[in-house]
């Protein structure tokens, strides 16, 4: 009987540490699943967070001063450009890095870098130039996004007001 007894014990011993290992492991899944979760969340929020700088330009209507504020604020960002067309220079300058943006292009050119512009951005203060971008001028602007979906530049395209 005392035998018996002592094997219930140890049959219970073993029941108990394979039902407490099982609830481990169940519980580790779990958490790890989680975390991927967590991991792409915040993956999710990074990306809009880095893209958020660009939303007050994306297909909308500014003005010259914030033009400015543009060229300004992106000047020294790697690997980016910005052109902005005036009604004095409708071939418009790019500022920054130039663009590919308009000819035959496939998915993998579009927005792709195609060399160091040699612009000043102080030429867009001077009234005398065609570079000049009045303060109180409209602007469309226009993102641009390479076949990464990483935005390369800005386009800002001066609206005419007809008399």
């Amino acid at each position: 009987m005392n035998n018996a007894s002592s094997a219930l014990k140890v049959a219970a011993g073993i029941f108990l540490t394979i039902a407490l290992i099982t609830i481990v492991v169940i519980l580790f899944v779990s958490a790890q699943e989680a975390t991927k979760t967590a991991q792409n969340n915040f993956s999710d929020i990074q990306t809009e967070l880095s893209q958020a700088s660009f939303t007050v330009y994306d297909d909308t209507t500014v003005s010259g001063s914030q033009v400015t504020n543009a060229l300004r604020k992106f000047k020294d960002r790697a690997e980016f450009g910005i052109q902005v067309k005036t009604g004095k220079n409708a071939a418009g300058e790019w500022y920054g890095d130039m663009l590919r943006i308009t000819g035959t292009l496939t998915n993998e050119q579009y927005g792709s870098v195609i060399g160091a512009s040699g612009a000043n951005i102080s030429n867009t203060w001077n009234e005398k130039l065609n570079e000049y971008v009045n303060p109180s001028g409209k602007f469309k602007a226009k993102v641009i996004k390479d076949n990464s979906n990483v935005v390369r530049g800005l386009v800002f395209t001066q609206t005419t007001v007809s008399p």
